[in-house]
């Protein structure tokens, strides 16, 4: 197994936001991790990236603890994300941005290639390269995070609400990339309000109410389970 989250249990202050979670990722999955806001996705993703400590539980990295890890030393090992409201640095050009992604990465072939890479996906970003971030449309912004997030040559990749804000177009556009992520043989989890969108691209869903994993499976059954199509699809 890729990446594993055994009983992960997680505070913000005195409240329990996540409680006894346990997910598995295999290698070139893309599993989703859907729910409403407050839910305890970004929390998740905060944990696995050690942005956040855990008060228990533990997640192994192909059987490696990397619970209470730096944050630089899980991006070392592979795991980069993508956080909610894409975060990109508005003073820097789009270079600049998607060099500072790949500061860890001292090969230089590599780093071309992953640029490379992020070009082919997101064309625009190549057009774009010497404009200051902060001037991109939203769309623009969103794709720069995401290809920052690729220039470390991960193995996994956390996305947090990516389609947050973004017009159905732009949305639909963004699925495909992270779908096309799986060909290069990078592994997803994605945290999305976005149910449809989720179970439109993932290959195994987790459904999380109030801290805790309430329901999952894949796509196929979760689109006609009952429970989703009346508190998420409108059925």
């Amino acid at each position: 197994m890729l990446l594993e989250l055994k009983g992960i249990v997680a505070h913000y202050g005195g409240a329990e936001v996540v409680k006894g979670v346990s997910l598995e990722l295999e290698e070139g999955k893309l599993i989703g991790l859907v729910g409403p806001n407050g839910a305890g996705k970004t929390t998740i993703l905060r944990t696995i990236s050690g942005l956040k400590k855990p008060s228990s539980g533990q997640i192994l990295l192909q059987g490696e603890r990397i619970d209470g890890a730096l944050p630089e030393s899980i991006v070392a090992k592979g795991v980069s994300q993508v956080p909610e409201g894409r975060r990109v640095f508005p003073y820097m050009t789009v270079y600049e941005n998607l060099r500072m992604g790949g500061y860890l990465q001292q090969n230089k072939k590599r780093f071309e290639e992953n640029l490379c890479y992020v070009y082919e996906l997101f064309p625009i970003l190549k057009i774009k390269n010497r404009q200051m971030a902060g001037t991109l449309s939203g769309g623009e912004q969103q794709m720069l995070a995401i290809g920052r997030a690729l220039m470390s040559n991960p193995r996994i990749v956390l996305m947090d609400e990516p389609t947050i804000g973004l017009a159905p177009y732009l949305v639909e556009a963004l699925a495909e990339a992270i779908v096309g992520l799986r060909h290069k043989g990078i592994s997803v989890i994605l945290a999305e309000q976005n149910v449809k969108v989720a179970l439109d691209v993932v290959t195994w869903c987790y459904v999380m109410e109030l801290g805790v994993i309430v329901l999952q499976g894949p796509p196929q059954d979760l689109t006609h389970d009952e429970r989703i199509l009346t508190a998420y699809l409108g059925g």
